[in-house]
């Protein structure tokens, strides 16, 4: 039996790079964090009995994640002859809402199959896995890489784990307070609107590089929202309150959500605003600077 743990990421903006031929060398450029809430993924291996009907089961606790592809696909990667596999995910950001859930479900399950299995690939070979997974279920570019790191970074060479590269961005006692209203579907994004996205994205990790500042990837990633057209008038609603008090914000892509990173003493006065929203789900976090990990059950 293992555990393993993935943080959710919520990525700023982004510049697509799917070039090459090597799923392990696609991804994508881009600025994001990580979050304390994640996917805890626990994996128990059995002997296999002629009263199994199937090879594995899997189960979802806490917020629905109706696919289960991504987790059959990870799966069938390790070698489990003979056994039985009983899966559970924990999930405790909503879907569909700009968390990369599928990338912390691969992640965590990748890390714990490799444990329970007893499988002895690095940490790398196990998130490239992950990787190529997201790449082919073309559920996500670059939240593997992230949140294989963890924190606040910066993509400056996409790829999976091993090959892209991130710069860590150190921020102390910041508080994150997101806001989710609706799922969009991240699979019809990178099939139907990455062409409009040109080098937007790449200019701006350039420039995040330069100043570093949580503060200006904040009014990025409202400005990268605003260029793809993903901005709904209710999101553009709770942009145009919170910049009235003087509180920056940003959106993840892909949902319905905003974020506020913010220095944990305004933390009140920015709930206080969100709960006019009553239609949306309001989430409070800090930075997970550790990065996808077994858990010592």
């Amino acid at each position: 039996m293992a555990t393993a743990f993935c943080p959710a990421h919520i990525t700023g903006f982004f510049k697509a790079e799917l070039s090459k031929k090597d799923s392990k060398q696609l991804g994508s450029l881009g600025a994001g964090f990580s979050i304390e809430k994640g996917v805890k993924t626990t994996v128990t291996v059995r002997e296999k009995t002629k009263h199994d009907i199937s090879n594995f089961t899997i189960k979802v606790n806490g917020f629905e994640s109706g696919d289960m592809k991504v987790s059959e696909l990870i799966l069938s990667k390790f070698s489990a002859e003979g056994k039985f596999v009983n899966i559970i995910h924990e999930i405790e950001v909503p879907v569909g809402y700009g968390f990369g859930c599928s990338a912390a479900v691969a992640l965590s399950l990748a890390i714990a199959l490799n444990d329970a299995l007893k499988s002895k690939l690095s940490r790398i070979e196990v998130a490239q896995i992950a990787h190529d997974v997201e790449i082919e279920c073309k559920t996500g570019l670059g939240d593997v890489l992230a949140s294989y790191h963890g924190g606040f970074e910066i993509r400056d060479k996409p790829g999976a784990p091993g090959i892209g590269h991130v710069q860590k961005i150190n921020l102390n006692k910041i508080s994150i307070i997101m806001i989710c209203f609706s799922p969009i579907s991240t699979s019809k994004f990178i099939k139907e609107r990455l062409s409009e996205i040109n080098g937007l994205g790449g200019k701006m990790v350039n420039e995040l590089l330069e100043s570093k500042n949580y503060e200006h990837f904040q009014e990025m990633s409202l400005e990268f929202a605003k260029y793809v057209n993903v901005m709904t008038p209710r999101m553009q609603k709770v942009v145009n309150e919170l910049s009235n008090n003087n509180i920056k914000c940003g959106i993840a892509l892909f949902g319905e959500t905003i974020f506020s990173m913010i220095p944990k003493e305004n933390e009140e006065n920015v709930l206080k605003i969100l709960k006019k929203f009553s239609d949306g789900i309001i989430i409070k976090s800090k930075l997970d600077d550790v990065g996808a990990r077994i858990l010592n059950n």
